[in-house]
């Protein structure tokens, strides 16, 4: 399902580099995800890898997409958002996992809760609008076992691959800006709305050390 981009977005992403447009409501990327200029990100890009910091974006963009079909199975249903058990296993699990492969578990389960909040700042603004405007919530209940959590799993296994590349770049100077960059570049291309771009914005402040 295709995100459509509002207006309002469409100039938050012509402003490329904003790390405060991403933000739009409080959250925010890392400092050192103030704009750049093109020349100075091309000056310090050898610093970092930029497909890598591109990797974890657009897997960051792909979850969050799938925020609207979690709330649209969990809308109307005695199914919370906050789950407080599901996501300490989905942590535990993080940091097993990322100990096997080498990355700091510390590092790998705060970019995942950040997956996490981001997913709910979705949801709970999905249910605000669903709620005002009853003509737009889903006509369709998307089934949490069999559809949308082997996607996620998917997700996790490939982000937790991203980040052992991204490990050795995120005290760079360059990291904030690329991630910037590409994380503008992936909401364009999904048409991310306001809401979807302030979730966005809510899953990456981990992502860079500095």
């Amino acid at each position: 399902m295709r995100i459509r981009t509002t207006s309002t977005a469409a100039r938050c992403l012509v402003t490329l580099g904003a790390a405060t447009a991403l933000a739009l409501g409080g959250a925010a990327l890392p400092a050192s995800a103030a704009p750049a200029t093109p020349a100075a990100t091309a000056t310090t890009a050898a610093h970092a890898d930029p497909r890598a910091l591109a990797a974890v974006t657009s897997l960051a963009t792909q979850r969050l997409a799938l925020a609207d079909k979690v709330a649209a199975a969990k809308y109307g249903t005695d199914a919370p958002i906050d789950d407080p058990a599901r996501e300490q296993q989905i942590l535990d699990d993080v940091a097993k996992r990322s100990a096997d492969l080498g990355i700091d578990p510390a590092f790998a389960q705060s970019v995942f809760r950040d997956q996490i909040e981001a997913n709910k700042v979705v949801q709970r603004g999905l249910y605000a609008r669903w709620d005002a405007h009853p003509e737009q919530r889903p006509t369709e209940r998307p089934d949490l076992a069999t559809e949308v959590r082997p996607q996620l799993d998917r997700i996790t296994t490939q982000l937790l691959d991203a980040l052992r590349a991204v490990a050795p770049v995120r005290t760079s100077p360059a990291c904030g800006p690329l991630l910037t960059a590409a994380a503008l570049h992936d909401a364009h291309a999904r048409g991310f709305d306001v809401l979807h771009l302030k979730g966005l914005a809510r899953a990456l402040p981990s992502v860079c050390a500095s």
